[in-house]
């Protein structure tokens, strides 16, 4: 036999270049960064570990840019494989779908970060994608996507002012701790995301339990040395890799000379618009003349050649000019000082069919607020990878396009509708009353827009649930601030209440909320380098004045919450039982706690919750409550000696009749204890099965358990009462009932069955 060697199938041995880099938090835990090994074809991938938590990022970019494009074209996706905590994915596909709310958020807490660092004239398209591949269900992998999308980037040739990081930081008994698990999270007070470079802060969001500015101030500086740590170690990775030469990019076509000519011309009059304090409208109005005016000096030839550049160094001239009217004279865009607030007006109860309702209006922006109360069928399902449970307060965000008169249709809700929903459910969420019954759902309705509506959402959410008579524990207020600096620094003014334009064409989007007490929520995006610390205290201490200006519009409108609910919200009782009756309450396939509810039109949840039983009892009113309450407390009361109970006769026997006087619980009343007079026979009652008959429990066997019951205990005793001699009756065998009265229950138990 002979044997042939086929050459084809011979494995040739893969060259791989695989480089580690690790990270030490000083705490026993470690960061491994890896790149080299997987998804290749890439232009930069890496995989991060800690633990049994394992992300993969990579990062592909075009080589040109899409003709047209003056922006940064960055798409940050982060997506969770429920494989990678061992389950399977919910809906009829079994199959991962559109992004979750926490995939959204996880995506745009990168995408803040990573897009200001891109070079300004860089305009090709780059797709960061950031996938989870294993987790342990104790490290939070969001606190991770950062770091890896830019070490994907720093091992990539992609042009890019980084490297960067970000981590959590959360203080938990009074000690901070850098990428906390769940379960210290749940037992913290500061709850924030730091993004930054190794020089400087660029993005914070979290949320607090009304601490102080200082203690914020603390918590982004310990972020920042264990992000220093992470940029360093990034840096390492690029020189081991061989990347530290970047691609050569040609994205803008400049002409000085027409550059300086818009500046020449234009750059003037912009200044006089910037210094005149018109509306958002008229200024808009005012600045496109401007341009349009500088338009006709070309032929139509020309001004097709040229108009991209004309419209990019007009913007640059506006930009200059609104903020050299912002440095040198302190005029703004809409005549303000740097601290001044918007004119505020305020309606509460504005539209009758919402539970609550308020408008709140600041200068141009404006958020018609509303609070729906529910009960616990009306709960939000979570079914993430790694979070799944009930949520009880929702908070959802619209903006329109008309609420900036833009000419377009309405589509879905997007990420920033997502974003600024969730930054005004953190502000709020703190503040509500606790162990509160309702399921509570806001929405912010924002009907104008020209800056921080998200702030807006805040004061709104706060007046709408306080007129819908939800107790919260104390007003919040936001407020949204900006920075207009130069020279690194060294001359900045600080913006109180920044309008839209101050947002795009400044160097901070700095928003905080808050109690007259402290801090609830904050995010900062910064857009500058060489923001210094000092810096960041002045906004804060600025940002206390309007917020705690604002909280007093707030109280001034509505001082307290309302003290009842609205006549046609729903009521809710709770009620505490031992998990022993659950089953009592719910019955054989249900039929008790169904029975309740068709009898009484009010509506029963139980669920088992640290080992008691929650019923809550919800209804359109009073009374329908109070019935299925009564219902059952009857089923899970004990009985008690001397208390009067209505029954209902379930058997009758020559010696008296068997009263159900509660759920699942007989007695006997007894022929003599029927009347005062005497009874040969119960017919002579005239009571049958099926009666309803009101007794009173006069006794309790202590060795056997039984009730005995009475009803001539109710009835007033006839004037003259004699006892009347009955006859005298043989001794009983058992010490406690005669034999008749066995052989008669026997018999009818034998019936029965």
């Amino acid at each position: 036999m002979r044997f042939f060697e086929d050459t084809r199938l011979k494995k040739k041995e893969t060259k791989m270049n695989v480089i580690n880099k690790t990270i030490d938090l000083g705490d026993g835990r470690t960061i491994t960064i890896e790149t080299g090994k997987l998804a290749k074809q890439a232009d930069g991938s890496v995989t991060v570990r800690m633990g049994n938590t394992v992300l993969l990022a990579t990062v592909c970019g075009a080589k040109d840019a899409t003709p047209g494009t003056d922006y940064m074209p960055l798409q940050v996706d982060y997506k969770e494989k429920f494989s990678a905590f061992g389950r399977f994915p919910g809906g009829f596909t079994r199959r991962e779908g559109k992004p979750s709310d926490y995939e959204v958020l996880t995506s745009r807490l990168v995408d803040r970060v990573l897009r200001p660092l891109f070079p300004d004239n860089y305009h090709a398209e780059v797709f960061v994608n950031i996938i989870l591949f294993s987790a342990d269900g104790e490290d939070m992998p969001d606190a991770l996507a950062g770091l890896a999308a830019s070490a994907a980037i720093a091992v990539s040739d992609i042009p890019f002012n980084g490297p960067i990081s970000e981590v959590r930081v959360a203080r938990v008994d009074g000690r901070f701790i850098v990428n906390p698990t769940y379960s210290q999270l749940t037992k913290a007070d500061i709850d924030i995301m730091v993004g930054a470079t190794i020089d400087n802060i660029m993005m914070v969001e979290g949320e607090m339990s009304e601490v102080q500015e200082a203690d914020m101030l603390e918590a982004i500086k310990v972020a920042h040395e264990a992000i220093k740590e992470h940029c360093r170690v990034q840096m390492e990775l690029t020189e081991a890799c061989g990347k530290t030469v970047k691609r050569d990019y040609c994205h803008e076509e400049n002409d000085e000379e027409l550059r300086k000519a818009v500046h020449d011309a234009c750059y003037s009059k912009a200044y006089a618009v910037a210094v005149s304090g018109t509306d958002k409208h008229a200024r808009a109005e005012a600045f496109e003349a401007i341009v349009t005016e500088f338009k006709t000096g070309f032929t139509d030839e020309e001004l097709e050649a040229k108009k991209e550049m004309i419209g990019r160094y007009y913007h640059d001239v506006e930009k200059e000019a609104m903020r050299r009217a912002i440095l040198d004279e302190g005029k703004r865009l809409d005549g303000r000082k740097t601290t001044e607030i918007r004119p505020i007006w305020i309606e509460t109860d504005f539209v009758p069919g919402p539970h609550g309702a308020a408008v709140f209006t600041r200068g141009e922006t404006q958020s018609l607020t509303t609070v729906t109360l529910g009960t616990k069928n009306d709960e939000k399902i979570i079914d993430d990878v790694l979070v799944h449970g009930k949520e009880r307060f929702l908070l959802h965000y619209n903006f329109p396009p008309f609420s900036t008169g833009d000419a377009k249709s309405q589509r879905g809700v997007g990420r920033r509708e997502i974003g600024h929903g969730n930054l005004a459910h953190r502000a709020l969420k703190r503040m509500l009353p606790d162990n509160y019954p309702y399921v509570i759902r806001v929405i912010s309705e924002i009907l104008e827009s020209n800056g921080s509506s998200s702030m807006a959402t805040v004061c709104a959410g706060t007046l709408a649930l306080m007129d819908a008579g939800v107790q919260i524990k104390k007003p919040v207020s936001g407020i949204a601030m900006g920075l207009i600096s130069e020279n690194k620094g060294t001359n900045y003014a600080i913006l109180s209440d920044i309008l839209g334009d101050e947002d795009h064409l400044g160097d901070m989007d700095f928003k905080v909320t808050g109690t007259k007490d402290g801090i609830t929520a904050t995010q900062m995006d910064i857009k500058v380098d060489g923001l210094s610390y000092e810096i960041l205290e002045n906004a804060l201490a600025q940002a206390k004045e309007g917020r705690l200006h604002i909280l007093g519009k707030i109280t001034e409108a509505l001082p307290a919450p309302r003290p009842d609910l609205k006549p046609h919200a729903p009521r809710i009782e709770t009620v505490t039982i031992g998990k022993e009756f659950i089953g009592a309450i719910i019955g054989p396939g249900g039929k008790i706690v169904q029975g309740i509810q068709e009898k009484t039109g009010a509506t029963i949840s139980i669920e088992e919750i640290n080992g008691m039983g929650i019923v809550e009892v919800s209804g359109v009113n009073k009374e329908s409550i109070d019935g299925a309450l009564r219902a059952i407390r009857a089923i899970v009361a004990t009985p008690e000696v001397g208390e009067v109970y209505d029954g209902k006769i379930s058997s009758v026997m020559p010696y008296g009749a068997f009263v159900e006087f509660m759920p699942g619980k007989d007695g006997l009343l007894h022929i003599s204890e029927m009347d005062w007079k005497r009874l040969e026979t119960v017919e002579e009652t005239g009571l049958r099965e099926g009666d309803l008959v009101t007794v009173k429990l006069v006794d309790i066997d202590p060795k056997t358990g039984k009730f005995k019951l009475s009803r001539k205990a109710l009835i007033p005793k006839p004037e003259n009462y004699q006892e009347s001699e009955r006859p005298q009756r043989p001794p009983r065998n058992d010490g406690n009932r005669d034999r008749g009265e066995d052989r008669d229950r026997d018999r009818n138990s034998r019936n029965r069955r």
